[in-house]
């Protein structure tokens, strides 16, 4: 397992730019190989991590959950899916690793990856799989090291025939790249096996592209923006998401398990992508990455506006009308949502040449990243500011200059925005597990820095906790922004209680008018 994980992302590493350069299906984006030896490479830090008498079950554990997590493109989906497979059946201490095992955890795991994507399509990765899956049983020797073989050999095969399953990838006369990679992974793990290592892993050569007859009109185009997230959600949750994403787009897998999920789909509208996450669960280390680089609506369009600019982004009134009393210019978006993409994009265009974005909402980075990007086409120099909070936004504006030359200005406010903790209150809707015990329904919870670092049942109780607790390390200024449902007198006896307990900070209070959060913290 250690050495096949090791091997396999080795491998991947010397083949990754040949398999790029296969990528034309589902969008010709040239980074299929780049993401399975991400994703393996992944799983096999995962592996490393191990200690060195960890057992069958941990091993696959840790690799399937770092494929999981670190899973990139489509194809590392998919890939992942296989490893879990695999896991499920060889994976077992109680089950025998040999040749039938891996035969039938090879078929499972290609049935699993196949209802992974939501529109399987022949001549890619799932359909060599199937073929991989089928190879094992044909030559009637059940020994480890002939199924691995043949797996690996049929693979092979199957890999050839995929040009003819598949117009977009007959036209470019190429091999499908995401199973030209699983080939790729299948051939490390036989060798470890038989302990026959090749002296390099075969890529079939691109074959010369035909001439495209300009009568037959544009080539195909597809969604704009692959967009990517780790899920925390409910099983249960996850048909409705899926149902919802394969309206919006295309290329949906969604892969894992027991409460935590792998994303990834194909949109023109990736907020409502991201949305859809936030309606299922809690979307994480989200990806928005626009698909037709040199294609952009704004490619050689020249920025409207001129001049030094911020961009923020806000749910709330209030902090809207702090972010403008201090220059900002404010993008709304809806409680709960994010704002849509082409909104984003056009706004920082609108702003100036030189913008600073201000994202204030971990759920909004991605985003932003890709709207700045989709603006850096204009030729305007776009820098996203990794504000997660609210107050990490003001306290980045605070330091803002447009005095200054503007990487040293983007410098200030991120380091200004780094220095600031942030923590908020939040009560529970539902009976939920935490990092720090079980909620009720209406508990509060104080969160620090996104996490649940305390319960109670009284507001001031434990926004005072979390203040001693944000404070234990040292700090000068507090910041309170208290939302819509802040009870009369919870600032006030915050105040006495810092006045009490940290005499030497400064305090500054402001109304927010966020509707999901009684108060926010920073300590700077």
């Amino acid at each position: 397992m250690r050495r096949w994980s090791r091997l396999a992302a080795e491998a991947l590493g010397r083949t990754r730019g040949e398999i790029d350069a296969l990528n034309v299906f589902p969008v010709p984006d040239g980074d299929t190989g780049t993401n399975l030896h991400l994703t393996v490479l992944a799983a096999a830090d995962a592996v490393a991590e191990l200690p060195g008498d960890a057992g069958v079950e941990e091993t696959w554990r840790a690799l399937t959950h770092g494929a999981l997590v670190g899973a990139r493109g489509n194809s590392g989906v998919i890939l992942s899916q296989v490893f879990r497979g695999l896991a499920e059946i060889v994976g077992r201490p109680e089950n025998a690793a040999d040749g039938v095992a891996f035969g039938e955890a090879l078929g499972y795991a290609s049935v699993l990856a196949r209802n992974a994507v939501e529109r399987p399509v022949e001549g890619t990765i799932l359909t060599v799989l199937e073929a991989a899956a089928s190879a094992t049983g044909e030559n009637g020797d059940p020994g480890l090291a002939v199924v691995a073989r043949a797996a690996a050999d049929g693979a092979r095969r199957a890999l050839r025939r995929t040009t003819d399953q598949l117009d977009v990838l007959a036209r470019s006369g190429v091999v499908d790249a995401g199973a030209a990679g699983l080939c790729v992974v299948l051939d490390a793990l036989a060798a470890v096996i038989t302990e026959e290592y090749p002296e390099r892993y075969e890529i079939p050569a691109r074959a010369p592209s035909p001439v495209r007859d300009e009568r037959a009109g544009p080539p195909p185009t597809g969604p704009g923006y692959e967009v990517m997230y780790l899920l925390d959600a409910p099983d249960e949750a996850v048909p409705d998401l899926r149902t919802v994403l394969d309206g919006l787009g295309d290329s949906l897998v969604v892969v894992g398990g027991d409460g935590l999920w792998n994303v990834h789909v194909h949109v023109d509208d990736a907020g409502a992508a991201i949305e859809a996450g936030l309606a299922a669960g809690r979307p994480y280390r989200i990806r928005v990455t626009y698909l037709h680089d040199g294609d952009s609506p704004h490619q050689g369009r020249p920025a409207p506006c001129v001049g030094r600019a911020v961009v923020a982004v806000t749910a709330a009134e209030g902090l809207a009308a702090l972010f403008e009393s201090t220059g900002a210019r404010v993008v709304r978006r809806e409680p709960g949502t994010v704002p849509p993409l082409a909104v984003l994009a056009e706004a920082i265009l609108a702003a100036g040449d030189e913008v600073a974005v201000l994202p204030n909402e971990p759920e909004v980075l991605a985003l932003a990243e890709a709207a700045a990007e989709r603006a850096r086409d204009s030729g305007a120099r776009i820098a996203v500011v990794p504000a997660m909070a609210s107050v990490q936004g003001l306290a980045a504006l605070a330091v803002h200059d447009p005095l200054r030359r503007f990487p040293e200005d983007v410098i200030a406010m991120t380091r200004a925005a780094g220095a600031t903790r942030f923590g908020h209150l939040e009560l529970a809707v539902e009976e939920a597990v935490t990092s720090v015990g079980l909620c009720q329904p209406g508990d509060v919870l104080g969160l620090i820095e996104g996490d649940v670092a305390m319960i109670g049942s009284d507001l001031a109780g434990v926004a005072a906790d979390v203040l001693d607790r944000m404070l234990s390390g040292g700090g000068e200024l507090v910041t309170l922004i208290h939302g819509v449902d802040a009870p009369d007198g919870l600032v006030g006896s915050l105040e006495s209680h810092l006045r009490d307990r940290h005499p030497d900070v400064e305090v500054c209070v402001y109304e927010g008018g966020q509707v999901r959060s009684p108060l926010l913290i920073g300590v700077e």
